[in-house]
């Protein structure tokens, strides 16, 4: 069993934006040489995360609208007594999650016909990374 690791960096210009980084991750597919096997995408951070979904622009909007009206921005969330300020950020990324597990099938990631890799910043304009580790053979 062959594995390859690489990190990606992000520092977004907006404290939440949502980056398609599927030519990137096939690149790093590539890049590593495995035929069969798959690839783990995570984020490094606890106020990002990583989703496969369509790259539709408008699901996007609806995307962060319902992350916003499940866990929005809220000065007295109890996180904050520590002097922070980004407990919906926290929150946000456990609706989302931080990592996705994609299948490699003859070099390639083995999508449906929609199917996109994005980051998800939900506390951003600060340097942040994503692990994504290739393995199998």
């Amino acid at each position: 069993m062959k594995a390859h690791t690489e990190y990606l960096f992000f520092e977004t210009k907006k404290k939440r934006e949502y980056i398609n980084i599927t030519d990137k991750i096939e690149g790093i597919v590539e890049k590593s040489r495995v035929k069969e096997g798959m690839v783990l995408v995570s984020a490094m951070h606890i106020t990002a995360g990583i989703y496969v979904n369509d790259a539709e622009s408008g699901l996007i909007q609806d995307i962060d609208e319902w992350l916003e009206k499940l866990a929005p921005f809220n000065i007295n969330y109890r996180h904050h007594r520590t002097g922070e300020t980004n407990g919906d950020a926290h929150l946000k990324n456990l609706l989302i999650g931080h990592e996705v597990i994609i299948p490699v099938t003859n070099g390639k990631l083995d999508f449906g016909p929609w199917q996109q890799v994005y980051y998800a910043e939900f506390d951003g304009q600060r340097k942040k990374r994503v692990v994504v580790k290739v393995m199998g053979g």
